[in-house]
Parts: C-alpha cells; sequence; structure tokens
C-alpha cells in the first residue's frame, strides 16, 4: 500500500516498501549476523553483503537480490542520485524525484541503516554494534558526504536570499551556479575557485567555455581565491577570501573535492593493506580486491585508471553482478569471470536547463547539442528506470500507445544519426554501412548509446 513518507533529509516521497524498524528493514539480521533468508528468498543462498548505497552500491543490490540473501549496509534509509544532488537542493521538484527509498528497488533483500566500521574474513562490524556475516564481500562506499541540512530548509532558505555563494570551480560548482542563473536570474551568484581556471581537470577550452557562459548570465567569477571552509559561518552573511574580499551572500553551498569514504578501512587488518596512498582499494582485472577472492570493489573507490562518474560506476556494478552470479553457481566447472575495461574519458557538464560543455576523445563542445544529452533532466527518468522505481520509458507518445513501437525505433535510429552527425562531423551521414561500422569504434557507441537512451527516457 502506497502511503507519502517524509525522509529525514525534509522531502516527502511516495513508497510502497515500508519498514517498521529505522536500523533494518524486511529481515532483522540481529547482533550476532547469521545467514537467514531475505524476504521470498532462499535459506541455501550465499549472503552478499554490500557496503555502500550510492549508485554503484544500489545498482549491484537490485540486480543480485534475486540470485543472492542481499545485505545493504548504509548510513542514509534512502538513496539519492547523486549528480542531481545539489539541483535538488534548489529545486524541490528535483528533490523528490532524484530521492527514494533503498526498499523501493531491494525488494528482496536487507537495509541496514548504520555505517560500517571494521571488517574481519567473515563479518561486517557496523557502528550501532551489529556484526553481518558474509559469503561474498563489496565495498561501494565512493567519497564521503557530510551529512546534509534538511533539503526543505535548504530550499526555503534559498528562495528567500538574494545572494548566493558558491565555492568551488569543478564539475558541481559549475553546474550548481549554471542551475541557479538560468532559473533565478534575479539572484545574485558569487562562485569562487581557487585554480586558475573553471574544470581544471579536463582541457582548457571547455573550462574558458563554461567561464564565458557563466559570465554571460551575470555571474561572478573569482578565480585564484580562496575561502577558509574550517571558518566559514552564516553568522553576518559575509565571507572573506584570501585575496581580501569580501562578499555578502544569504546562502553558501561548498562544491569542493570531498574526501574517499576508506578511512574506516585503515584500521581493517583485512584490507588496510589494500589501500594505496589515494586511499583507493587496489582491484585486478574482475573488481576483486587484489588477494582476495570473496571481496570486491566498486565506483569511486576502486584504483582503476578512469574518472570517476556516475555512469562508470554504474558499469563496475553490472560487471561484478554477472561476477557474482558466476561464483554463486552450483558447478565444478571452470568459472570465467568478466573483465572490466577501462573507458575512455567522456565529461559533460551542464550549463542550466539546455546548454552543456562536453570534453571528448578528440573535440570539446558547448552549447545546445551536448545539453540535449546531459541536461534533460539530469538522467532522472533513467536511473530511476535503471533501479527499477520508474516504469515509464520512451517518448510519451510511445509510451501513451504501444502500437507505434515502430514509431520509436525509427526515431531512436534518427537519433543515434543525429548523435554521431555531431560527433563525426557533416561527413558521417554519407559513408556506407561498412565505412560507418568501421568508424563507430567501441569507444564511440557507448556514447551514441548513452545519448539516444537519454532521449528516449
Amino acid at each position: 500500500m502506497e502511503e507519502d513518507r517524509p525522509l529525514e533529509c525534509g522531502v516527502t516521497i511516495r513508497s510502497s516498501s515500508v519498514s517498521s524498524d529505522p536500523g533494518v528493514s524486511n529481515r532483522d539480521l540481529g547482533h550476532g549476523g547469521g545467514s537467514g533468508s531475505g524476504c521470498g528468498g532462499n535459506a541455501t543462498w550465499n549472503r552478499v553483503v554490500i557496503v555502500g548505497g550510492g549508485i554503484a552500491g544500489s545498482l549491484l543490490a537490485k540486480s543480485i537480490q534475486f540470485h543472492a540473501d542481499v545485505v545493504l549496509i548504509d548510513q542514509k534509509e534512502y538513496f539519492e542520485i547523486p549528480w542531481a544532488t545539489l539541483r535538488s537542493t534548489v529545486e524541490q521538484p528535483v528533490a523528490e524525484k532524484a530521492i527514494f527509498y533503498h526498499t523501493d528497488y531491494l525488494v528482496n533483500g536487507t537495509v541496514i541503516t548504520s555505517s560500517a566500521v571494521d571488517v574481519t574474513e567473515t563479518e561486517v562490524i557496523t557502528a550501532d554494534g551489529r556484526h553481518v556475516t558474509y559469503d561474498y564481500l563489496v565495498i561501494a562506499t565512493g567519497h564521503t558526504a557530510s551529512s546534509p541540512r534538511c533539503k526543505r530548509d535548504m530550499i526555503e532558505k534559498f528562495k528567500e536570499g538574494i545572494s548566493v555563494l558558491i565555492i568551488g570551480g569543478g564539475p558541481a560548482g559549475v553546474e550548481l551556479a549554471s542551475d541557479i542563473a538560468s532559473v533565478y536570474p534575479e539572484k545574485k551568484v558569487t562562485l569562487v575557485h581557487s585554480g586558475s581556471r573553471l574544470l581544471g581537470f579536463i582541457g582548457r577550452k571547455a573550462g574558458n567555455k563554461a567561464l564565458e557562459w557563466l559570465r554571460s548570465k551575470n555571474v561572478d567569477v573569482l578565480l585564484e581565491q580562496s575561502i577558509d571552509l574550517d571558518t566559514i559561518s552564516e553568522a553576518d552573511g559575509i565571507y572573506m577570501t584570501s585575496a581580501g574580499e569580501a562578499i555578502a551572500a544569504d546562502c553558501y553551498y561548498v562544491c569542493v573535492n570531498r574526501p574517499l569514504g576508506s578511512s574506516w578501512l585503515k584500521k581493517s587488518m583485512v584490507l588496510k593493506d589494500s589501500l594505496d596512498i589515494y586511499g583507493q582499494l587496489k582491484v585486478d582485472g574482475h573488481l576483486r580486491v587484489k588477494g582476495r577472492n570473496n571481496i570486491f570493489a566498486i565506483g569511486d573507490i576502486v584504483d582503476v585508471p578512469e574518472r570517476k562518474q556516475g555512469m562508470l560506476a554504474q558499469r563496475h556494478a553490472m560487471v561484478v553482478a554477472k561476477n557474482l552470479k558466476q561464483l554463486m553457481k552450483v558447478s565444478n566447472k571452470e568459472i570465467k569471470l568478466s573483465k572490466y575495461r577501462p573507458s575512455i574519458s567522456i565529461t559533460m557538464v551542464s550549463l542550466g536547463k539546455k546548454d552543456a560543455v562536453a570534453e571528448l576523445p578528440f573535440t570539446t563542445m558547448s552549447g545546445f547539442l551536448p545539453g540535449l544529452i546531459k541536461t534533460r533532466e539530469l538522467f532522472l527518468r533513467r536511473t530511476r528506470k535503471l533501479l527499477g522505481v520508474d516504469h515509464h520509458s520512451g517518448f510519451f507518445i510511445t509510451s501513451m500507445l504501444p502500437s507505434l513501437h515502430h514509431l520509436k525505433k525509427r526515431l531512436m535510429k534518427i537519433q543515434s544519426e543525429v548523435i554521431l552527425f555531431m560527433i563525426t562531423g557533416c561527413w558521417y551521414p554519407f559513408l556506407d554501412k561498412r565505412s560507418k561500422d568501421a568508424y563507430c569504434m567501441p569507444h564511440i557507441r557507448p556514447l551514441v548509446r548513452l545519448a539516444c537512451g537519454t532521449m528516449a527516457c
């Protein structure tokens, strides 16, 4: 039975899965662990414990819930689509779409609302004293996030204010500044960045285009300046930069890099030696922690040489889901595990609700066309559908009229041609099929699939 439930972050969402225990849903593991079955599960199943309920951990839990006894350990009782977090702090409708309960997608497993503090050869120990046994363990703790203030209060405070300070000129800071400038042009937005250019982790051209776009929307961008986060306070509404400049703002948002969520592993006798100097878990080609046969790691916490992106974290989850299913098969045959191949970097940063800047392997683009890929609902419907909490798909007309499915397929084909035209240049539509296939190398195809899938959701 569906009902409206308020989350601890102040957002009310509609949920059909209601847990009577805020610490555990579906099945109480008790302090001694145990390997009982999940809701509708099988007592002979292997237990898979997943630590971390971000995009990687949540997708993995959803994917294997009918193949294993799944236990998800997360500090929050809800999942929040990470790339929509900042926009959801200023737009209530986005928050309602971007946040939902873990139990909305994990209908055949257990959710423990706590944090992991240690891991042994057979158990995960939580902050509230639980000892959760495992057959397979997956670490998906990503980056740490400070406990957010109530989103509803933040939204109200933001709406009442007339000036906003954003600290950090990476993707998060640029996207938040552009969202506010687009939706609330009457507000004074100031962005402070310690680097010499925005989006310093990608090409200079992309950063310059983002800077040009922000300044065209009257965003005041201060480069090579910083604000002391240890002493920052909203008490008087005045913030001093390292250059001695005073900034008046009614509210502020911190959009700087967050530390990896691996500090708790540094005390673990089992995994402390598996961390590299950056705090990342060292994994093999199958995303298993090196030297461990039954412990995997996925998402931002792994040392895979690629940029940390939500789309890639989803790929990690799917590879590990396949490998776990293979390992848990009752068979004496030789097991062949799937390998994860690092992806070529494709970075897109939204600029408001219509534009974006994209750094592709061979060019940088900005404006409406890359905006078609990134900015349409921030992949919210696509992600909700992937996790099984939103069954809407396709264009509106085709979702209303299934008999027109062939029209949808035709439109999808046209869309793929448009995206390839955007990526490769004007000659692509005039190539024969063999030449097109030769040109569309594996590192281009994922972008085309992503673009078309996004437009169709």
